[in-house]
């Protein structure tokens, strides 16, 4: 894929999730979404385990997974439902996927630099202030345009 491709696909998906932005930092109840929905709806363990078709002891673990993490999308989702609500899944980046891009670009580019500028300071070959933030710019660039270089693990 394009660099161009890539930057226009990152700018629409990062459009796309910013509109969770706002959901972000809303907090989950203390005992959770499916209880905090269930009681204000005033529906009781029993309603509530008939409407999923579960046993009413199901109730509470299905509650307390929630809260721990441990409950699957596919429940819920299914949960949601029988609370007429909809189930919402996604990320928010803290930034932008872009910027993300580009803080990682630089952390890779800083780490060879650090290693080019020392080998060629060993030779007397040095670059100048100046010419060293246009390699670095330059090397930003390069890594941006090559992903497999880009979230690679430096060894």
């Amino acid at each position: 894929m394009k660099k161009k491709q890539k930057k226009i696909i990152r700018e629409q998906l990062d459009d796309t999730l910013r509109r969770f932005s706002t959901i972000a930092s809303v907090n989950r109840p203390m005992r959770g979404w499916i209880r905090a929905i269930r009681d204000a709806l005033g529906m009781n363990m029993r309603q509530f385990a008939n409407r999923l078709g579960v046993s009413k002891s199901r109730i509470p673990r299905i509650e307390q997974d929630e809260i721990t993490g441990s409950l699957t999308l596919k429940t819920m989702n299914r949960v949601a439902e029988k609370l007429d609500c909809v189930f919402v899944y996604g990320f928010v980046p803290r930034t932008s996927l872009d910027d993300t891009v580009k803080k990682q670009a630089s952390l890779t580019a800083r780490k060879r630099m650090s290693r080019l500028m020392h080998t060629m300071n060993l030779e007397a070959q040095g670059l100048s202030s100046k010419n060293a933030k246009k390699a670095f710019n330059n090397m930003v660039d390069e890594i941006i345009d090559s992903p497999s270089i880009l979230w690679e693990e430096d060894k």
